[in-house]
């Protein structure tokens, strides 16, 4: 697991590094390999962003937040990162299961709204 931790325009402290790299290093439990993780936190006026791109394997995730606190920001890029790495382990599993891919339920739904124009 690496994670690199940029400042951009303001002055990094020690418990927003340490706070960051908590909360990234705690995704690696959802993600099979290890994870490389660009974690760019900056100042733009009063906005806070937190900017993270984690590659693992083949798979990539991005986030960018926005808000008034940096911990705020961080919190919330982790809860988005979350989700995109849940959505993308559930397509994953429902592929390997046989389910049908979101191609295939959208052409099944157009072709029973036809049908039932049709009628």
């Amino acid at each position: 697991m690496n994670i690199a931790i940029t400042f951009r325009h303001m002055v990094g402290t020690d418990a927003v590094k340490q706070h960051a790299h908590d909360k990234i290093a705690k995704l690696q439990r959802f993600l099979r390999q290890a994870m490389t993780a660009q974690v760019t936190l900056s100042v733009e006026g009063l906005d806070h962003i937190a900017d993270v791109r984690i590659s693992s394997g083949s798979q990539q995730f991005h986030a960018t937040v926005r808000s008034q606190d940096m911990y705020a920001s961080i919190d919330k890029v982790i809860d988005k990162l979350d989700r995109q790495i849940e959505a993308d382990k559930t397509a994953n599993m429902a592929r390997k299961r046989g389910g049908t891919s979101a191609a295939e339920f959208a052409a099944e739904a157009t072709e029973a709204a036809e049908g039932r124009a049709r009628d």
